[in-house]
């Protein structure tokens, strides 16, 4: 199985200023990613692999083309993709194009990995590529469970008062449908999906699920400090976490 495996960071940001390419806990966040992937392809040897970085950011590249994995490509944020109101799968579809038209060369998967998920596993890796190859389907992408549920405790304005976001009569929420929040951490993508230029839910989609504690919304400043010290705790307890972190402090002190 040939796989290509997308970073995508576009330089700045509103919420936090230069996220991606912020230190998280000493080590620059981009490597969190770089070395999740490659500690997969050590493990899985069958497997071949291609990273791609899509960035205008050239504070990304340089943390990225330091370090010892060889063979990254690095494709140019096109101008129309760079905005605030661009689509994520644009950009991965986009990187696709570019790298079939680079490499002469078609994939069978398309992994993409959110550098500001710095709290992933190489077994979530694993797991998010398993079930796509085994499903068959569109998409499969990373969730957690949800801590509300729209059938139970979550409420919405009405013309008078609140209710329900979706109208029911559950009186406990073990009964309620189980749902899930998407974090936005890990994608897999059937390559013909990804260029039919539909968007995720036009397809047929599957999930793996993540520890819900592993993985916050970095948006504001105060996300980013609440991640860290929950990072401290994890690192130091979960050695498959560790595991990551251990390797990426490897890549930036080589």
């Amino acid at each position: 199985m040939n796989i290509l495996f997308t970073i995508c960071g576009r330089a700045g940001s509103k919420g936090i200023k230069n996220k991606n390419i912020r230190n998280f806990l000493g080590i620059p966040l981009p490597l969190y990613t770089l070395a999740a992937v490659d500690l997969y392809m050590k493990k899985n040897s069958e497997i071949t692999g291609k990273i791609a970085i899509n960035t205008d950011s050239q504070e990304l590249v340089h943390i990225i083309c330091n370090t010892p994995i060889k063979g990254i490509s690095i494709i140019s944020r096109k101008d129309t993709l760079a905005g605030d109101n661009a689509s994520k799968i644009d950009v991965i579809s986009d990187t696709l194009r570019e790298m079939e038209q680079q490499n002469r060369n078609t994939y069978d998967m398309v992994v993409d990995l959110d550098i500001t998920s710095p709290l992933r596993t190489v077994r979530d890796l694993e797991s998010l590529i398993n079930v796509q190859r085994s499903s068959g389907c569109d998409v499969t992408f990373s969730v957690t469970q949800a801590r509300r549920n729209p059938y139970f405790n979550m409420v919405k304005q009405v013309e008078k008062g609140y209710s329900r976001v979706i109208a029911s009569s559950f009186v406990a929420r073990q009964s309620a449908p189980e749902v899930f929040d998407m974090n936005a951490s890990l994608y897999a993508y059937n390559p013909s999906f990804l260029k039919s230029g539909k968007q995720i839910f036009d397809g047929y989609c599957e999930i793996i699920q993540m520890r819900d504690t592993a993985i916050l919304d970095l948006d504001h400043e105060s996300d980013f400090e609440l991640m860290e010290v929950i990072a401290r705790h994890l690192y130091a307890q979960d050695t498959e976490l560790n595991e990551i972190r251990t390797y990426a402090i490897q890549l930036d002190t080589q």
